[in-house]
């Protein structure tokens, strides 16, 4: 009986719990990564699995921020590098021993809601950050459409928000050929 009575209360509680969720509005909440040193912010809705960096076949004839392809769970993705994407530096794909591989960076994968079998090389993962802990910016210069907003920290940290269904489509991304 008083097993009977404490599933009961827990029920209820998780009822309310629910409901208070339901009734807040809801918060923007970020994959923050860093890249040739600066901050990125990927929402969470839009980034999927995070990956070691691992075995990555090149492609011939493909831009140099194409690093090639990886098997990620049986299916292939595209891998990007980011950073060179965005003109940010040049990175030497590195893979050869474990260790360094490890240290190289990570594989983070477009939602598969995105439709998208690619995934992004970051160099590091920051953790998570919430929107009420960031403040818009003003740009200092033109960004592509696919940068959202220039935040900043309480640190002062300058983060910028990528829009992944938008550099998903965006012409450029999706040209990998050199």
């Amino acid at each position: 009986m008083a097993n009977k009575e404490a599933l009961r209360e827990l029920q209820q509680r998780l009822a309310d719990r629910l409901q208070k969720v339901r009734q807040q509005a809801p918060t923007r909440n970020w994959l923050a990564v860093e890249m040739a040193g600066h901050g990125f912010l990927l929402p969470l809705d839009q980034a999927g699995e995070i990956f070691p960096l691992g075995a990555v076949q090149t492609v011939p004839h493909s831009q140099p921020w194409f690093l090639g392809v990886a098997n990620l769970r049986g299916q292939l993705h595209g891998v990007v590098d980011l950073s060179g994407f965005l003109g940010l530096s040049r990175r030497t794909p590195r893979l050869p021993t474990e260790q360094q591989a490890r240290d190289a960076g990570r594989l983070i994968a477009f939602n598969h809601t995105l439709q998208v079998n690619a995934c992004l090389l970051v160099d590091r993962l920051l953790g998570l950050r919430q929107a009420g802990a960031m403040q818009p910016t003003e740009r200092g210069r033109s960004a592509p459409h696919f940068v959202v907003q220039e935040l900043a920290d309480p640190q002062g940290r300058v983060w910028y928000e990528l829009d992944l269904a938008a550099l998903a489509s965006d012409d450029a991304f999706l040209k990998i050929d050199a």
